[in-house]
């Protein structure tokens, strides 16, 4: 109740075109099978059935739902995003943009396979740990949430991207090279670039 709880509010503090996409992706997902559980993990909502099986999150300009076993299931109707180079194998995406519609066939298609791949106990081959949360420090979130173009980049990076950026200021041992750090990330994170792409600035 107290992880239902948490997903009412996660909800209901979006913009409004998030929460009328995340409310319906509720839905839909409940509709498939009423048994299916509702959890919190990773600072965001989670819906399980024997196991791990998909999360939701609300991101500036996107609202995405993650399937956990996602590289088993198939996607005729391609919901899911094209993969980095270095995302996690197992898992894909389906991202909804402001003013898009839910496929919901294809979407409860989606949960229905993922729902029987659970139940039937597969495993993915290439399964990893689920990745660490990332933990923004404070004075990087301040930076990005007064810049609408480097909190537009940063929303878009990859997870390997992002874990680069706050690994290298947490890294810093004394304050004076951790705030020299946060400025230049900031600049760079402003023009795009991941913090390895640095010296191809130039």
């Amino acid at each position: 109740m107290i992880e239902t709880e948490r997903i009412n509010n996660y909800i209901a503090e979006q913009d409004e075109w998030k929460r009328r996409l995340m409310v319906r992706l509720r839905q839909l997902i409940h509709q498939v099978d009423p048994a299916i559980d509702e959890t919190w993990r990773w600072n965001g909502p989670h819906f399980d059935k024997n196991g791990i099986m998909l999360g939701m999150s609300a991101h500036k300009t996107c609202v995405s739902v993650w399937f956990h076993k996602g590289s088993l299931l198939k996607d005729p109707r391609r919901l899911f995003e094209p993969l980095d180079k270095d995302e996690e194998k197992g898992m894909r995406v389906y991202k909804l943009k402001e003013g898009v519609t839910i496929d919901e066939k294809g979407f409860s298609e989606m949960v229905k396979a993922a729902v029987k791949l659970n139940e039937e106990g597969v495993k993915l081959t290439e399964a990893k740990p689920p990745r660490k949360a990332l933990v923004l420090p404070p004075e990087l979130e301040a930076v990005l949430r007064k810049d609408d173009q480097a909190q537009d980049h940063w929303d878009r990076f990859t997870y390997t991207k992002k874990k680069d950026y706050i690994e290298w200021i947490t890294d810093a041992k004394r304050d004076e090279t951790r705030k020299r750090r946060i400025a230049q990330a900031f600049q760079l994170i402003r023009d795009g670039l991941g913090l390895n792409e640095r010296y191809e600035k130039h």
